[in-house]
C-alpha cells in the first residue's frame, strides 16, 4: 500500500508540472485581430442636423421617452416579456453557455469506472495453461487525460467563449429590432384608423352632396353628369372605408403576434393626429457606431470564433498525446475480490495523423476560407449599419419638410372645397370644380397622415440604426448602479 501511495505522490507531481507546462505551452494557429475599419474617427454623418459628437449619446436613448404612449409603452413591454424570437435568442444564449461549459471540460482529465465478470478458458485474452474454465472479477478507477500540447482545446474554448458573446449581442439586436417593430406597427395602425376616420367622414360629406344633387336632378336644376359624378366621388369615398378596415384588422393580427399573442383587437392611444413628435436624437461619430450596433458586435465575435477555429484545424494536424491509467482489484473468486492486492496501470499514448491524402491541410483551409467570409460579413454588417443611419436622417430632415407641406395643402384643399361648394351652391361655377376640390381635400387630408407616420417610423428607423439604447428602466438603474460600486 505504501508503494502505491509513493507511485501516486510520483504521479500526482508529474501531473502538477505537466499541468504547468501546459499553461505555458503554445496554441497554434493565427492569433486574433480585430477586424479594422475604414471609417473617419473625426467625420460626422451627411444629414446630422444637430452637428454634435456626444461620447454617449447613442447609449443612453431611453425608448420609452421617446415614444411619448403609455399604450405603446405597455405593448412593448409585453413584447419583450413574450415573444417568442426574443425567447428563441434567450434560449440561444443558454445553449451557448452549454457548450462553453463541454468545451471547458475537454481541458480536464476524464474520470471513470470498468467492471467486469468473466468466465471460460481465456482470460485476459490469453488461454489458462490447461484450457481450464475459470473466473476473474475485475474493478477499476478510470483516468483519461488528453494533454491540450497544441493548443486544440484552449482554441475550441476561445470559438465557444466567442459564440457565447455573439448569442448575446445577438438578443440585443433582437430586442432592439422587436422594440422598433412593434413601435413601428404602432403607428402604422394609428394612420389607418386616422385615414379610416378621415374616409367616413368623407362618406357622411358625399352622401349629403349626393342628396342634394339627386333632388336639384329630379327637379331639372343640373344635369344627369352631375348625378354620375355625385355617385362616383360617394362610391371612391364608400370603397376607402372597407379598404382601411381591412387595413387596420390586418395590422392588428400581425402586431399580436409580434407580442407574442394570438391575432385579437389592439387597444390604441393617442390619435396619430395628436401625438407628439420624438425630439431630435444626437447621433455622434460615425466610428461610436462600432461599439454601439449589437448586430456589428455580434459579427465581431463570430470573426473571433471562427478564427480560433482555424487554430483547432492545425491542432488536429499534430499528434495527441494522452494520459490513462486504472488502479483497481481484480480476482478468480469473488469471495476475496477484496482481499487481493490492489492492481494498477499507467500510460502514455500518442496518436497522430500520418498520411491523409491532405485531408488534415485541407480542413485549415476550410477554416480559413470561412474565417475571411465572416470579415467580409462583418465589413458588409459595418457598410450596412452607417447606410441604415443616412438614410434615417436624411428621411428625417425631409419628411419634415414634407410633413410642413403636407398641412399648407390640407389647409389650402380645404379652404377651396368650401369655396367650390359656395360658388356652385351660387350658380358660379360647374359642378366639375366642387368635385375636383373634393378629391384634392381628401387626398390631401389621407396623405398628410401617411407623411405624418412616416416620420414617426424614421425617427424609429434611426433609433434601431443607432444601436438603440437601454431595453429597460431596471437595465438602466443596474448599470448605474454598477457605475457607482
Amino acid at each position: 500500500m505504501k508503494k502505491i501511495l509513493k507511485m501516486n505522490s510520483k504521479l500526482l507531481f508529474v501531473v502538477v508540472l505537466v499541468f504547468i507546462f501546459l499553461l505555458e505551452g503554445c496554441k497554434v494557429g493565427p492569433k486574433y485581430r480585430k477586424p479594422v475599419s475604414k471609417i473617419d474617427s473625426t467625420a460626422v454623418y451627411r444629414f446630422d442636423s444637430l452637428k454634435v459628437a456626444q461620447t454617449d449619446s447613442l447609449i443612453n436613448i431611453k425608448w420609452w421617452e421617446m415614444f411619448d404612449d403609455p399604450v405603446l409603452e405597455e405593448l412593448i413591454k409585453i413584447g419583450l416579456a413574450e415573444n417568442q424570437d426574443l425567447l428563441i435568442a434567450s434560449s440561444r444564449i443558454d445553449q451557448a453557455k452549454a457548450l462553453l461549459g463541454m468545451s471547458r471540460a475537454d481541458l480536464w482529465p476524464k474520470f471513470g469506472y470498468n467492471g467486469s465478470a468473466t468466465r471460460g478458458n481465456l482470460i485476459a485474452g490469453q488461454p489458462n495453461p490447461d484450457l481450464s474454465t475459470s473466473n476473474l472479477f475485475t474493478g477499476f478507477g478510470t483516468i483519461n487525460w488528453e494533454l491540450d500540447f497544441w493548443g486544440k482545446f484552449r482554441r475550441a474554448n476561445e470559438a465557444a467563449k466567442g459564440e457565447l458573446l455573439a448569442s448575446e449581442f445577438g438578443k440585443r439586436s433582437v430586442q432592439i429590432g422587436l422594440i422598433s417593430q412593434i413601435a413601428t406597427t404602432y403607428y402604422q395602425l394609428l394612420d389607418f384608423k386616422w385615414r379610416l376616420y378621415i374616409s367616413q367622414k368623407t362618406l357622411e360629406l358625399r352622401d349629403k352632396s349626393l342628396f342634394i344633387v339627386s333632388e336639384r336632378y329630379k327637379n331639372g336644376i343640373v344635369p344627369e353628369i352631375d348625378l354620375n359624378q355625385s355617385q362616383i366621388q360617394r362610391a371612391i369615398a364608400a370603397a376607402a372605408v372597407p379598404f382601411f378596415e381591412r387595413s387596420i384588422a390586418q395590422t392588428e393580427n400581425a402586431l399580436a403576434v409580434i407580442l407574442g399573442r394570438v391575432p385579437q383587437a389592439i387597444q390604441l392611444g393617442k390619435a396619430l393626429n395628436t401625438q407628439n413628435m420624438p425630439p431630435d436624437i444626437p447621433v455622434g461619430l460615425p466610428s461610436l457606431l462600432l461599439t454601439r450596433r449589437p448586430d456589428i458586435m455580434q459579427t465581431e465575435y463570430l470573426v473571433q470564433a471562427q478564427n480560433a477555429r482555424i487554430g483547432v484545424a492545425v491542432a488536429q494536424r499534430f499528434p495527441s498525446i494522452s494520459l490513462t491509467g486504472f488502479l483497481g482489484l481484480a480476482s478468480t473468486d469473488i469471495s476475496d475480490f477484496t482481499s487481493n492486492p490492489t492492481a494498477y496501470a499507467g500510460a502514455v499514448n500518442i496518436l497522430g495523423p500520418l498520411f491523409e491524402f491532405g485531408k488534415n491541410k485541407r480542413r485549415v483551409d476550410v477554416e480559413r476560407y470561412k474565417t475571411e467570409q465572416a470579415i467580409l460579413q462583418y465589413e458588409k454588417t459595418v457598410i450596412t449599419a452607417f447606410k441604415e443611419v443616412e438614410d434615417a436622417l436624411v428621411a428625417i430632415s425631409t419628411l419634415k419638410n414634407e410633413l410642413e407641406a403636407r398641412k399648407s395643402h390640407v389647409k389650402a384643399a380645404e379652404n377651396a372645397q368650401y369655396l367650390s361648394s359656395e360658388r356652385y351652391d351660387k350658380g358660379v361655377t360647374s359642378y366639375l370644380e366642387l368635385i375636383e376640390s373634393q378629391r384634392q381635400a381628401f387626398e390631401a387630408s389621407l396623405g398628410l397622415s401617411e407623411a405624418t407616420q412616416k416620420l414617426f417610423s424614421a425617427y424609429i428607423f434611426l433609433y434601431k440604426a443607432l444601436g438603440g439604447g437601454w431595453i429597460s428602466e431596471d437595465e438602466m438603474i443596474q448599470a448605474a448602479q454598477a457605475q457607482e460600486n
